[in-house]
């Protein structure tokens, strides 16, 4: 396979993956784009090669920058400004986790802790099967969110090491 070919191939598979994220189409192929460059790129250049518009250009390039995944590179002489991925994957990872965690997750477990505090009769089986139900949920999630921060903290050799022990 030419690398032209596994270059498209490599932007239009991260784009699907993407979706399943959190994130759109678009904003996981500027993503892949930028990932496998070893030079920052302008939005023209994201432009052109993607096919896309500037304006959704511009606002997932924003997007990329508010999860954490991408910076804007200042280069000497240059009016133009130029946008870089992180290169290190496990970063990535980590950086993708931490922003669903707090887009999904936290906002779920607050709401569970509201929802548990329902008022109503305790020995009522209605008040009790939802408590009991919203609580088993609120649990999970909260060893969830246990779990995650572990992955978070970790450094890749720890994290490896220790799911290869698990899968065993």
């Amino acid at each position: 396979m030419k690398l032209t070919e596994a270059r498209q191939q490599f932007i239009s598979s991260w784009g699907a993956f993407g979706t399943h994220w959190g994130i759109n189409r678009t904003m996981a192929q500027i993503h892949a784009l930028l990932l496998i460059n070893p030079d920052p790129l302008t939005q023209d250049d994201i432009m052109e090669e993607l096919n896309v518009s500037r304006g959704n250009v511009n606002m997932n390039i924003r997007e990329l920058i508010n999860w954490g995944l991408v910076e804007r590179v200042l280069l000497p002489g240059e009016r133009k400004e130029y946008f870089s991925a992180e290169k290190d994957i496990w970063k990535v990872v980590k950086q993708i986790v931490k922003e669903r965690k707090k887009r999904e997750l936290e906002p779920m477990l607050s709401l569970l802790d509201k929802l548990e505090e329902v008022e109503g009769d305790k020995r009522d089986k209605n008040v009790k099967a939802f408590i009991d139900t919203v609580s088993g949920i609120r649990k999970l999630g909260k060893q969830a969110d246990k779990t995650l921060d572990l992955m978070i903290k970790a450094e890749e050799n720890w994290f490896v090491s220790n799911m290869v022990k698990l899968f065993k």
